[in-house]
């Protein structure tokens, strides 16, 4: 009987620690979100504490009541005008990729606000922010338009 309570414990750690392991995995891919909902606020959540200075997110409000839908992000995170720009237009390209029918989504970086609008965004970069299929090709995408206006 003993034994058997050990071999028991000893398979429970394993379950756990497996699961563990499993669920560090599954976090690390933003693009499991790939067509979320602005409504899906567990996704929406996931998606943006993963993203560039997610560190420095203190809460998200998501606008569903009427179109056009949006996000309004806010961070404590007192850094340069720059940064905060190209973290503002970083993130709002993986926004407007994964979420469906987000249209809109507001930064609020302490003393700095700015709002993206996904047609805006899409017009400057010439291509339609959801055909991309992972994350590698987003990222590199946006890095390299990122480079052309420093």
């Amino acid at each position: 009987m003993r034994q058997m309570i050990k071999f028991l414990l000893f398979s429970l750690m394993v379950l756990l620690f497996l699961s563990g392991c499993n669920a560090n995995n599954e976090s690390q891919d933003i693009f499991q979100y790939k067509d979320s909902f602005v409504g899906d606020n567990s996704a929406v959540g996931n998606i943006v504490n993963q993203l560039q200075s997610g560190e420095h997110l203190v809460g998200f409000e998501l606008k569903t009541k009427e179109k056009p839908y949006g996000i309004i992000l806010n961070y404590d995170w007192p850094e340069s005008e720059n940064t905060h720009k190209e973290t503002a237009i970083y993130n709002a390209t993986f926004l407007f990729a994964l979420v469906q029918n987000v249209d809109w989504i507001t930064f609020n970086f302490d003393n700095q606000e700015y709002t993206i609008t996904k047609e805006k965004l899409q017009e400057s970069y010439g291509v339609e922010l959801s055909e991309f299929k992972n994350e590698d090709e987003l990222r590199k995408f946006t890095e390299e338009f990122l480079k052309k206006y420093k």
